[in-house]
């Protein structure tokens, strides 16, 4: 489709007016030329355009009167009366029409409008080789009728007759017409039917006609935008319904911000989708622009114009693409307009329409079509350019990478011209902040078929990305590239929003980001298709291709870019570069090494560790152990990691309870190591003796708190974190000692058991520790597990009780004296002095037994002294019977399924995600690996009394002991 000459108009809208007044001739001597007082501005002393008379019966320039009162005057200029309203009146037609006349009958050389035997500007330089034609006589006879009749009915009579002649006579000379209808007088005559007539024809007629006029002569688009009032009624017309109003709004060129004040929004978005008529009415309504055409161009400059004002733009979109989805439809129609302006007004719509709601972009994708757009593009100017670049690099952000690379396809092949070489030329040549995202357009176009060795498009486009991101002087340009970089990954949602950092957290083990965005695409009613194994295996075989362009330009040049990337004090720079620098790394573990690893490896290890050690957003320290973790696959790889295994270490322990990644690397980093002890070596923080208060019998950790209670009745609280053990508060409202201390799972709640027979709930929200409620247990708590609605407990005597909250109470196992409990989801375990476990699920009653106890009358009592459910797994603790002091059960079926050969009484055991600690009976902590079952280091407290209480806080660092000496002691990793 060959484009139309493009047709600009370069009309001043201006409030000056003493910029748009001809040279007139001024009071100062009497003549012919010489105008009457009355029709002469008293402010300006030049020819009344747009006089409006005051309450006080002065009449000046609308414009002049104006300002006067803008400055804060509230008085007449000449009479000094103050007015009582500052509301202008109308334009004074009849003064104005009086001006005209005297204009016409003493001629002068005007600038703007060409008077009776004058023709415009732009026709002088037409040759006149035709005779005056026959209906000459006739027109100048209707146009005189029409400034002459004082009747409003005549007038409009004559601007229907003037209307039908311009329409049928089509061997009229335009250049006869243009130089009899450009007059001042019809022009303003024109301009009061459009204020005063109700008639809808006559103001079809007059809108047709002064619109054929600007087309054609600027000086009448100059002259109507001289007086404000017939802008207002023009507008006002508009909304009314009269749809050729748009053609003349358009030609007066009114700013995008006046345009949306005037409300003139909805009025557009209703001529756009209305449907062209057909047949006679059609041909009737030709007009040198067509309403719908002039109605695109008026929404896009709205919208270009609102570009910075972000809620006016959001307020505009949400109209076009939430009200109607046929206007979308009807805007994309103007893609094949033969009129170059009005495509590219409607690329900027649509790609407004996608940027507002991203879900219209697959319907757009569905239906657009992209020739006419792409031969715009070499008629274009760069801000035009730009524009066209960043729809089609929308339109490439779907779901579907099948669908993605047939619109490539599409853009590549079609069109007259060559897309590729075209683009390439504009990189080559355009503004800097523009290059990023035709690089990105480029490079896809490129990248359709499998790399080859070497492309000069996907050269210059990588290159061209190097150096926006190296670009200091213009931090702008260096995110806008270091986005791009991450978007080429090539996944998206449904409503465009990249995915790259939601799926690479899910491949860390993450998945919290990815299912959020995955809930709020189906709350927004889009089908939100996790795509099929085709799907898949395309977006994936893009990714490869796509890592590998990238990564292997320059041998790994675009590191050393995003690693000054990550050092930048731009925070959305130094996020972008992150992410990019992740997935690459990420990406490269998929693909052959051809030394590029190392490259990448050289370039910014140190910055990953950094982010790995010091970040404080986990997101982001999961993503660093993402990147290791591509790093330790390889001999060189897994050394360099090695060199920083102190930080990595236990970085990899605080994220272990996020993500099953840090495991995996763990067990990798262990694999060679000197000993076990190296890698899960523990040094002592701090002993504090508190033999004064009598055992240490339970210690608790949570957040940045230890709380320990004691045989004496108090309980402490110290600081967990910094100066660890730090006594904060020691209270004492128990009178006999403290059995147990445990956290309702509810959080901020501290339950504490006592022989008093009492349970206390303590608030701990606040820095100090203070009692909320007090439970009447009617019987000595020896150890007490909870949770929201029970609390169960051993007694004195045999069995346990099962104590609810709101006071009720009841006796369960009552054939057994138990030793420690242990309750989780519904099912409490008990361990027995006669070395029997059994599970008793509190819902039914119903009592199972994991592990048979003895039956010898006279032997030894081996009791289980402590026991942890975690995983699905039971740990017992007790004496080393069989040559095994812990056993560890399976909870879902009571198999045995390993046992750690201790050989020292355990009263005490706490486990964590990869330890398990045993408080022993000799003044001594063993430290076991969880999953090897091997003992790897023994902590010693210095004493040779029992450990009777263990714990270890959240992140997995600090572990605390108690001892029956009143001694508390904490260690550390080294």
């Amino acid at each position: 489709m060959a484009s139309a000459p493009r047709q600009r108009h370069p009309i001043s809208s201006g409030n000056s007016s003493s910029s748009r007044t001809p040279d007139r001739a001024m009071p100062g001597h009497q003549g012919k030329s010489t105008p009457m007082k009355d029709f002469v501005c008293p402010i300006t002393n030049q020819l009344f355009i747009g006089p409006v008379t005051l309450e006080t019966g002065q009449t000046y320039e609308r414009r002049a009167i104006m300002e006067w009162l803008e400055r804060g005057n509230s008085t007449c200029p000449i009479t000094r009366q103050p007015l009582r309203s500052t509301q202008l009146p109308r334009t004074n037609y009849v003064l104005k029409r009086l001006v005209s006349d005297w204009q016409e009958k003493n001629p002068k050389p005007l600038p703007r409008i060409p008077q009776e035997h004058e023709p415009s500007e732009t026709y002088k330089t037409k040759p006149s080789t035709h005779l005056p034609s026959p209906s000459r006589p006739q027109l100048r006879h209707l146009v005189a009728e029409l400034c002459t009749w004082e009747i409003l009915q005549e007038s409009e009579a004559a601007v229907l007759r003037i209307e039908r002649l311009w329409r049928e006579d089509a061997d009229m000379e335009e250049l006869e017409m243009m130089a009899v209808l450009t007059r001042l007088s019809a022009i303003n005559r024109l301009t009061e039917i459009l204020s005063n007539s109700v008639e809808v024809r006559v103001l079809r007629a007059a809108l047709f006609l002064l619109c054929e006029l600007g087309w054609r002569n600027e000086a009448v688009v100059s002259t109507l935008t001289q007086v404000e009032p017939d802008m207002d009624c023009v507008v006002a017309l508009f909304k009314k319904g009269l749809a050729e109003a748009a053609v003349l709004i358009h030609l007066l060129r009114p700013s995008g911000l006046s345009l949306l004040e005037m409300g003139i929004v909805e009025p557009l978005l209703e001529v756009i989708a209305q449907r062209v008529d057909d047949g006679a009415d059609r041909k009737r309504r030709i007009m040198c622009i067509e309403p719908k055409t002039a109605s695109v161009l008026l929404l896009g400059r709205i919208m270009a114009s609102c570009e910075e004002e972000g809620g006016a733009v959001s307020a505009v979109m949400s109209k076009v693409v939430g009200v109607r989805w046929k206007v979308v439809e009807s805007v994309m129609a103007s893609l094949q307009a033969e009129w170059i302006d009005e495509r590219i007004a409607a690329v900027g719509i649509l790609l407004r329409c996608i940027r507002q709601d991203g879900k219209c972009r697959n319907l757009i994708a569905d239906k657009v079509d992209l020739a006419p757009v792409l031969e715009s593009f070499v008629g274009a100017d760069d801000a035009e350019r730009l524009q066209i670049v960043r729809f089609l690099s929308e339109l490439v952000k779907l779901s579907r990478r099948l669908f993605n690379e047939q619109i490539l396809h599409i853009i590549k092949e079609e069109g007259a011209f060559s897309t590729m070489h075209t683009l390439l030329s504009y990189l080559q040549t355009a503004p800097l902040e523009n290059r990023p995202v035709v690089a990105c357009l480029l490079l896809q176009i490129d990248l359709l078929a499998e790399p080859r060795k070497m492309s000069i498009f996907r050269e210059e486009a990588i290159d061209a990305l190097i150096s926006s991101l190296r670009n200091t002087d213009f931090p702008s340009v260096q995110i806008a590239a270091a986005e791009v970089v991450v978007s080429l990954q090539g996944r998206f949602s449904v409503s465009g929003k990249p995915l790259a950092r939601a799926l690479l957290l899910k491949s860390a083990g993450l998945e919290k980001k990815y299912r959020a965005i995955v809930r709020q695409e189906k709350l927004e009613n889009v089908d939100f298709d996790e795509s099929s194994q085709e799907e898949q295996k395309a977006a994936d075989e893009w990714e490869r291709r796509m890592a590998y362009a990238l990564a292997s330009h320059e041998f790994g040049l675009l590191f050393e870019a995003l690693s000054d990337g990550m050092s930048s004090d731009h925070t959305e720079l130094n996020s972008s570069c992150f992410l990019s620098a992740t997935w690459l790394v990420h990406a490269l573990a998929a693909l052959p090494d051809t030394g590029v690893r190392g490259a990448a490896r050289v370039c910014l290890l140190k910055q990953l560790v950094s982010i790995f050690k010091s970040a404080k957003d986990i997101e982001d320290r999961v993503l660093s152990m993402l990147a290791l973790s591509s790093f330790i696959r390889d001999q060189e790889g897994l050394r360099d990691v090695r060199s920083f295994m102190k930080d990595v270490m236990k970085g990899l322990r605080e994220l272990r309870k996020y993500s099953p990644l840090a495991v995996e690397m763990l067990k990798i980093l262990s694999e060679g190591t000197g000993s076990s002890a190296d890698l899960w070596n523990h040094r002592e923080l701090v002993q504090v003796d508190c033999s004064s208060n009598g055992e240490v019998t339970s210690i608790i950790c949570f957040k940045d708190k230890i709380f320990s209670g004691h045989s004496d009745g108090t309980i402490k609280v110290w600081t967990g974190r910094g100066s660890i053990l730090h006594l904060v508060q020691e209270v004492r409202e128990h009178v006999k000692a403290v059995t147990s201390l445990t956290i309702l799972p509810s959080g901020e709640r501290l339950c504490s058991g006592s022989l008093d027979r009492t349970t206390k709930v303590w608030s701990i929200r606040t820095e100090s520790l203070h009692c909320v409620q007090v439970h009447d247990m009617k019987d000595q708590v020896h150890s007490l597990v909870v949770s929201n609605s029970i609390a169960c407990f051993i007694p004195q005597g045999a069995g346990v009780k099962v104590h609810s909250w709101n006071g009720a109470s009841k006796h369960l196992n009552p054939n057994k004296y138990v030793k420690c409990i242990s309750l989780v989801q519904g099912k409490l375990y008990c361990g027995c002095h006669d070395n029997s476990i059994q599970e008793i699920d509190l819902a039914t009653g119903t009592i199972s037994t994991v592990q048979n106890g003895s039956r010898r009358l006279l032997a030894k009592s081996n009791p289980v002294h402590a026991m942890q459910l975690q995983d699905g797994l039971l740990y017992t603790a007790g004496s080393p019977i069989d040559g095994a002091a812990v056993k560890i059960w399976s909870a879902s079926n009571y198999d045995l399924v390993a046992s750690l050969p201790s050989t020292v009484e355990v009263r005490s055991i706490t486990v964590s995600s990869e330890l398990i600690y045993l408080g022993c009976k000799g003044g001594a902590v063993e430290v076991w690996c969880k999953d090897k079952h091997r003992r790897v280091q023994t902590l010693q407290l210095g004493t040779s009394a029992k450990v009777l209480t263990i714990s270890v806080n959240s992140a997995e660092e600090i572990v605390v002991a108690g001892t029956s000496d009143g001694r508390i002691q904490a260690w550390g990793f080294s």
